[in-house]
């Protein structure tokens, strides 16, 4: 298909759109009203946010625009370059003189798609994102209901994840939930049984080992029952384990494998500080205090 043949784009509600490119045609009809400024890099944002919402509603799309995804491949090989640089950035860094970053963005998203078109295997991968509604607005999500903390977890196991389980609730103390930790997460013999211990070796499972990121092992899941009672007990321990892992799974991230924990509380009332920076937020069920009435 040559880039002559795509069909031209009509205006319609962004609702209406059936799919990312039918969401660019949107923008491209009108970029003043969708990027100030002519950024690309506020094109990157609204696609990202795009990405993640398909993430939370499980739905299975084309998608070509992670920094490292296709679109990114596909401009380096068209281009000729090693760039570290994400597309948009690499795109606003080279545009031609005679033109801006918004039109030679929608000229290569032509080329590339007529290059895809033509392409004996699909280029573009799928976008589901395992697990990805507990690791928008936090990496640790609290749970009053065991019944629900069941079915996340079940799904999250279908889903390709390992989930490991942890009673909090039999932690009478610091040094109970550190010989807990170890068991469960496999850590050597020579770790310390101290939080400054735990980060270390925390991050080596989260980052390094312990699951791949292929589809039969998307991520690593900690599951904390009755957490309440160790941060009766425990408090600032209770507080800075959240904050580890909450750490740690934002370095995961990064190279692109999924740590999330789960916590379930007896306390429908209990409250965290943040962890890693991000609030401990409730499930999407429990959310509203009248879901924990």
């Amino acid at each position: 298909m040559s880039t002559e043949d795509l069909p031209a784009p009509t205006a319609k509600h962004w609702q209406d759109c059936t799919d990312v490119y039918a969401f660019l045609d949107q923008i491209r009809l009108r970029p003043g009203m969708w990027l100030p400024g002519g950024s690309l890099q506020h094109l990157q944002s609204l696609l990202t946010g795009y990405r993640v919402a398909l993430g939370v509603h499980s739905i299975d799309e084309p998608w070509a625009f992670w920094p490292e995804d296709d679109f990114s491949r596909w401009l380096r090989e068209y281009r000729g370059i090693a760039s570290s640089l994400t597309w948009a950035a690499e795109i606003e860094r080279n545009t031609p003189t005679d033109s801006t970053p918004v039109d030679e963005f929608f000229r290569l998203l032509d080329a590339y798609r007529s290059d895809a078109a033509q392409s004996p295997e699909p280029t573009a991968t799928t976008t589901r994102l395992p697990g990805i509604e507990y690791m928008i607005n936090t990496f640790v999500t609290l749970f009053w209901r065991k019944r629900l903390l069941t079915q996340a977890t079940e799904c999250l196991e279908d889903r390709g994840f390992r989930v490991i389980r942890l009673e909090a609730g039999q932690w009478n103390t610091e040094r109970d939930m550190h010989r807990a930790m170890a068991a469960a997460l496999d850590f050597p013999d020579y770790y310390g049984h101290n939080l400054d211990a735990l980060d270390d070796c925390l991050g080596d499972v989260a980052c390094y080992g312990g699951y791949d990121d292929a589809p039969e092992g998307a991520g690593l899941v900690l599951v904390f029952t009755d957490y309440d009672r160790f941060a009766t007990t425990c408090p600032r321990a209770a507080q800075v384990v959240l904050d580890i892992i909450a750490d740690q799974a934002r370095q995961a991230a990064v190279l692109r494998r999924r740590l999330i924990c789960l916590v379930q509380s007896n306390d429908p009332q209990i409250r965290f500080e943040p962890v890693g920076a991000m609030p401990v937020l409730w499930n999407n069920d429990e959310a509203l205090d009248a879901g924990r009435c």
